[in-house]
């Protein structure tokens, strides 16, 4: 029953992060199932999360797209070249040894946190014009994102939002809430690949889930009251994902015998 709770739970804070600033919840999913919900097969950990990930982020786009946070079509062009990225990237993370793939995704939180203290938020605004420029760049974007959340088994929610805002030009809550398509889309092609392959524990997917839709639908309620607040809020996951990484960098090493 403890193992069914902390599930549920460990969904609940996926969700709420999707929901609150597009990303956190993704690059936390995996962490959360094999540190707190217990699993022991990183490959399996990233396919069970990929599925809920997904899923959460398609049901935390409802409460965006319902208070206008979502550019359909810049959305559509970065998740359509995305996924392509996506697949690829699935491909050849289901190849590389797990305490490897385990100490490289702490290397990538690292980067990750690094951006997101360096990042500037813009509030407000319209979402803009999709020109050929535009698409181009949202395009080539969207395949790097694509690429490396498949590798990873992550929804990059923390690599989309700042590729929508830096290379699309979109305000940050509109990226917020544009970031879900291609989150949701990225981790449905991740979990697809990984689902085949028979890694996937369906029952841990259904309780992430569960309890990823109810923390999804409080962030994104959360999200449009608190968009002035938001640096401040990526500075407070920034250093989350530190000690995370700092955490998973010191366990994986030991596995290997470095520490």
């Amino acid at each position: 029953m403890l193992g069914h709770l902390l599930s549920v739970a460990s969904g609940s804070l996926v969700g709420f992060s999707l929901g609150l600033i597009g990303g956190g919840g993704s690059i936390l999913a995996m962490p959360l199932l094999l540190y707190v919900v217990g699993l022991r097969n990183v490959h399996l950990a990233i396919g069970t999360s990929a599925v809920s990930v997904a899923v959460n982020a398609f049901a935390n786009l409802v409460p965006h797209a319902r208070a206008g946070n979502v550019c359909w079509a810049s959305a559509a062009v970065f998740a359509a070249t995305g996924v392509l990225g996506a697949v690829a990237g699935s491909s050849v993370g289901k190849a590389v040894d797990g305490g490897k793939l385990l100490a490289m995704f702490a290397v990538l939180m690292l980067v990750v946190a690094w951006v997101m203290l360096r990042r500037r938020s813009a509030t407000g605004g319209a979402c803009p014009a999709l020109s050929s420029a535009l698409a181009g760049r949202l395009g080539g974007v969207g395949l790097a994102a694509g690429g490396m959340s498949g590798f990873f088994g992550i929804g990059g929610g923390f690599l989309i939002v700042p590729g929508l805002a830096l290379g699309g030009g979109l305000p940050t809550i509109k990226a917020v809430g544009s970031s879900l398509l291609a989150v949701g889309t990225f981790g449905l092609a991740t979990a697809v690949s990984y689902a085949l392959s028979g890694l996937v524990d369906w029952t841990i997917a259904a309780e992430y889930i569960a309890g990823g839709v109810a923390g999804g639908w409080a962030g994104a309620r959360l999200a449009g009251r608190l968009s002035g607040e938001r640096a401040l809020l990526n500075q407070v996951f920034a250093g989350v994902l530190v000690a995370v990484a700092a955490f998973m960098l010191y366990r994986s090493l030991g596995q290997v015998g470095l520490l």
